[in-house]
């Protein structure tokens, strides 16, 4: 047999979506950050080791940042920082001094709706870190894509995404799991694990249950936690999370959903 001419590539180029957290800091001050993370999340990882992208556009205090506290406070939770966007030039170029590129916030469009996508976990809104979904444009219905349903109980550690449409689950959401979509979300069954609407930056976005018993709910990055202890009116019962505006700020409201 002849000998063969082909070499092994061995360089690839491929383009891909990777799941990244954005975190909006309103300080860089390394101890309140530390402070505000382990009264989210206690002293344990809270992320596996999802990649993470600092929003600096509300920073207001400026001295001259620590990057290296700054990344490590947030890599004690499991989160990795891979660079910033927004904030001043001065900041973006500290940030950079110290290995941290600037990302700009892109466009994308909405493409089919996919299950069983991985995503990132968010943070809760603290005084000084808040986690949001990436801002691409809301969804609207001209160029939603078509409604994802999922007829199967949802085990600790799986998640679905329902990339530009409506989530409808038909089974259990169970503690551990996680659902999101960029359109509204319904759960015909109990939902035990993190519920998060809206995700592409729809504020009308809306979750619904027939039987509350969540960890976490967010409607277009606003998110909100629960100890069934602490809302034993809810706990069990229908339920309807929506985003209400007061004055300068968004409210995640949770309220009991009336079936008769």
């Amino acid at each position: 047999m002849p000998p063969t001419n082909k070499t092994r590539q061995l360089i690839e180029f491929k383009g891909t979506t990777l799941p990244v957290v954005v975190v909006t800091l309103r300080s860089l001050h390394p101890d309140a950050l530390a402070e505000a993370a382990s009264a989210l999340f206690g002293d344990d990882e809270f992320f596996d080791g999802d990649a993470a992208l600092l929003e600096l556009s509300q920073i207001v205090d400026v001295p001259e940042p620590d990057w290296r506290r700054v990344k490590q406070v947030l890599k004690s939770h499991g989160l990795n920082v891979i660079g910033v966007r927004g904030g001043s030039e001065e900041l973006r170029y500290g940030a950079a001094f110290a290995g941290l590129p600037t990302y700009a916030a892109g466009e994308r469009s909405s493409p089919p709706a996919t299950a069983c996508q991985a995503t990132p976990s968010p943070l809760p809104e603290t005084a000084g870190l808040t986690s949001v979904a990436a801002p691409p444009p809301i969804v609207t219905a001209s160029t939603a894509a078509p409604t994802v349903f999922i007829e199967r109980p949802l085990r600790s550690g799986q998640q679905v995404y329902a990339r530009g449409g409506d989530l409808v689950v038909l089974a259990a959401v169970n503690a551990g799991a996680e659902v999101i979509a960029d359109g509204n979300i319904h759960i015909y069954a109990p939902l035990r694990g993190r519920a998060l609407a809206g995700a592409s930056g729809d504020t009308q976005a809306r979750i619904f249950t027939t039987c509350f018993e969540a960890e976490l709910v967010s409607i277009a990055g606003v998110y909100r936690t629960f100890e069934h202890s602490a809302s034993s009116e809810l706990l069990r019962r229908p339920a309807h999370v929506r985003l209400e505006q007061y004055a300068d700020k968004q409210v995640l409201d949770v309220a009991a959903l009336a079936t008769t």
